[in-house]
């Protein structure tokens, strides 16, 4: 395992983040606490360092298992939780992105994980009420006082989070330094304006569901039914065309699906990413460890690209019509060279 900076700061993580969602089965699926550690300790002897939980996952199980599995050497682990959703049904001040939820799921995240401190807190998605203000002066104040040391924007439209960073960055506060998305071969729509974003503040991008929900394994290819996927672009006759080329490629390659799916994202050219893996077996686990091993050749990706290409909203996509750049740039585009990335 290799690790990389986090975002704009100096925090070490690996580069892959272990997704610890499936650890508990009070969702009906999912890893007992048995399993949890042996998909645990296949990532930490892997060199793995990084884990992903949340208030919500698996009712408070997870950060439960998880701060059980690192008692023995907390300060190794880089632990990063979330807050914002519901903690109790029927009463609005236990969910979002508010002052009072946030400072009580906090507390209450920390008593489950059994710690002092939490290293990365996710604002897990924008609740379009609470003023961005109260957000960030929130997460100041936590940082403040040690509870919290880096913060981190999931599921929040683009201009949230431009504005939330810009008056953190005015006011002397912590911006935010990781954007958590989903992303994949299959959900290519946060290439419109989510990444480019993420580039310009030097954030670290985590995308959640690489696999796009085991998709792109193949295995719904082969007739598993499973745990299906629960939305339809994940299943439809794109998705299948995605999935049949990262199999052929695959295969080319002689690795699994699942290997080349993630490595496509992890090779984003100019952009920080440090995908979510989670697992409800050992084998898997294994299994996506072994992207570790090789990367994709530039044929690959360009099939990759081509198979799952989107067409962008405006304006991106009319800032790249030749009409358009011919009036941006004289005529000699080719000839600029952005020495940013």
């Amino acid at each position: 395992m290799n690790y990389k900076l986090f975002g704009q700061s100096g925090l070490r993580v690996s580069e892959l983040c272990l997704g610890t969602m499936g650890f508990g089965t009070e969702w009906k699926w999912g890893a007992d606490k048995e399993l949890s550690q042996k998909i645990f300790d296949a990532y930490a002897n892997a060199g793995g360092n990084f884990l992903d939980t949340a208030n919500r996952y698996t009712e408070g199980t997870s950060e439960k298992f998880v701060g059980d599995f690192i008692a023995k050497d907390r300060d190794h682990f880089v632990v990063a939780t979330k807050y914002t959703l519901r903690d109790r049904s029927g009463d609005l001040n236990f969910a979002g992105n508010h002052r009072k939820n946030l400072m009580r799921s906090v507390k209450e995240s920390l008593w489950r994980l059994n710690t002092d401190y939490i290293d990365v807190l996710w604002v897990h998605m924008w609740d379009t009420l609470t003023p961005t203000e109260e957000i960030m002066k929130g997460l100041e104040d936590l940082i403040t006082r040690g509870m919290v040391h880096y913060i981190g924007i999931s599921d929040t439209p683009a201009w949230v989070v431009s504005q939330s960073n810009t008056m953190a960055q005015l006011r002397g506060w912590n911006q935010f330094v990781g954007l958590q998305i989903e992303y994949s071969l299959i959900q290519r729509t946060v290439e419109a304006e989510l990444l480019p974003m993420a580039k310009a503040y030097g954030m670290t991008v985590t995308p959640w569901a690489p696999l796009a929900g085991g998709a792109l394994t193949g295995k719904y290819l082969k007739g598993d039914k499973g745990r299906l996927p629960d939305t339809s672009i994940r299943l439809g006759e794109r998705a299948t065309n995605i999935t049949k080329k990262v199999v052929e490629i695959a295969d080319r390659l002689g690795v699994t699906a699942s290997q080349v799916a993630i490595n496509w994202t992890r090779q984003q050219k100019g952009q920080s990413v440090i995908p979510i893996v989670g697992a409800t077996k050992e084998s898997q686990m294994q299994d996506v460890l072994g992207c570790l091993k090789f990367e994709l050749p530039a044929d690959a990706i360009n099939e990759l690209n081509e198979v799952s290409k989107i067409e962008l909203p405006f304006p991106q996509k009319f800032l790249t019509e030749p009409g358009v750049q011919d009036v941006l740039y004289g005529g000699v585009r080719d000839k600029m060279v952005d020495s940013r990335y």
